[in-house]
């Protein structure tokens, strides 16, 4: 019977078949201990010389890293090993012996190990982290679906900017020019108007020259929209989504976080109402605490880790300054210098992971923004026509893919949240 290591809980005491690689192998003269991957987890195979053909002992003795095998034996629990399961192997059927194989159990610089990122992908801690984007992903899906979203995918391809910046890559669309989106923002939300809440999920791109471990130039991201939502509401979906996340990893990767050898007692206080703090009481906090910082100015990592030092959750920093946020941002109507939107920033110096607001609905202010950010009516008609034909209140948030695996997983930068990224100066593999 042929199955994969993850179905092997259902077949004990049965003899079945795995497609598999040789991850590593250790030998004590009669018997060999073959450590073995398919995709779906990890096995050890048992092959004892007096209980096997001499074929089949030669055949395991052959096997090198990352060699390509069938592997036929009895399946028995074994509560000594991670899986919780064992192989009594009585067949080896190679299909290809590996030579010389880059990517051994020493130490390897990072740029070489980048550079066989294709190969790097296969070791356990990599396979981990790809396991718990995977997860993160089903559970983001999960949460919309349960309640009453539709996904929506917008363009990526656009003839315009977003938010307004430069920070874009320009190609030729025939004989117009285009550019990679930064976000599908603006497009979801004429899909909100016409479908209530939605939620888009895909690539976007950031031409920022930037080289620190939190940005990647290709990024995925979340980005949901909500018609009839204001900004309360919104920050209170924003928590129920990241304490939904958090918590499917926490009940269905506990073999990868141990891997990763993730201190989860952090993760499960991930549940629950974040702390809302203003900018105002942020910058307020920053001065207290040595930070050269002016009201109106924009937070970099050694803020945001800072203030979310003080917290054990995500925290949301509310009510920005006007000036130094993208245009769409609705402004407190109370206090018009500042906008009706948060950050939210996530434990342990990982920073921002969501940022949204709640959008213009008012057409003669959008009309105004469009002046004060020197915006092309011509691109963003379209855009207008949203306020001009049964315009609602309504608010949305983009959520950072990499950096919350990278903030769950507990790495260091982000290169590794992704399985091939792309970084300034790296475009291969």
């Amino acid at each position: 019977m042929k199955c994969t290591i993850g179905e092997v809980k259902h077949h004990v005491g049965e003899s079945v078949t795995i497609g598999c690689w040789l991850n590593k192998k250790r030998s004590s003269g009669k018997i060999q201990f073959l450590q073995l991957r398919d995709g779906s987890g990890y096995i050890q195979g048992v092959v004892v010389k007096s209980e096997v053909s001499e074929d089949v002992w030669d055949a395991a003795s052959k096997l090198t890293q990352e060699s390509s095998l069938y592997i036929t034996g009895k399946v028995k629990e074994d509560t000594r090993s991670k899986g919780g399961f064992e192989l009594d192997v009585t067949g080896v059927e190679i299909i290809q012996i590996t030579e010389e194989y880059p990517i051994t159990p020493k130490e390897h610089g990072v740029d070489f190990l980048m550079d066989n990122r294709h190969l790097w992908i296969r070791s356990p801690r990599q396979r981990a982290v790809l396991v718990i984007r995977a997860q993160i992903i089903q559970a983001v899906q999960q949460f919309f679906n349960e309640r009453g979203f539709h996904l929506v995918d917008p363009p990526i391809l656009t003839p315009s900017s977003c938010e307004g910046t430069t920070n874009l890559f320009h190609t030729k669309y025939f004989d117009e020019d285009a550019f990679l989106t930064q976000s599908g923002q603006l497009y979801m939300e004429a899909a909100a108007m016409a479908l209530g809440r939605v939620y888009s999920f895909g690539p976007t791109f950031r031409a920022e020259k930037s080289k620190t471990r939190r940005h990647l130039i290709e990024f995925w991201m979340i980005e949901p929209e909500m018609a009839f939502v204001d900004h309360a509401e919104n920050l209170e979906v924003q928590e129920q989504f990241v304490s939904h996340i958090v918590q499917t990893v926490l009940q269905n990767c506990a073999q990868e976080l141990e891997t990763l050898e993730r201190d989860t007692s952090k993760l499960e206080k991930i549940k629950g109402s974040f702390p809302r703090i203003t900018y105002d009481q942020a910058v307020e906090f920053l001065q207290k605490n040595g930070h050269e910082f002016e009201w109106g100015e924009d937070f970099g990592a050694p803020h945001e880790t800072a203030i979310a030092a003080e917290y054990e959750t995500p925290v949301f920093i509310t009510h920005w300054p006007t000036e130094i946020k993208a245009f769409y941002m609705k402004p407190d109507p109370s206090r018009p210098e500042v906008v009706l939107c948060a950050d939210m920033i996530a434990p342990e110096g990982y920073g921002e992971i969501i940022g949204g607001s709640q959008r213009i609905d008012d057409p003669e202010l959008m009309e105004q923004r469009f002046k004060e950010h020197e915006l092309s009516k011509e691109a963003y008609q379209w855009y207008l026509d949203l306020r001009k034909y049964g315009s609602v209140p309504h608010s949305g948030f983009g959520l950072g893919l990499e950096r919350t695996v990278a903030w769950i997983c507990g790495l260091d930068h982000v290169r590794e949240t992704i399985p091939f990224p792309r970084l300034l100066y790296r475009l291969y593999p």
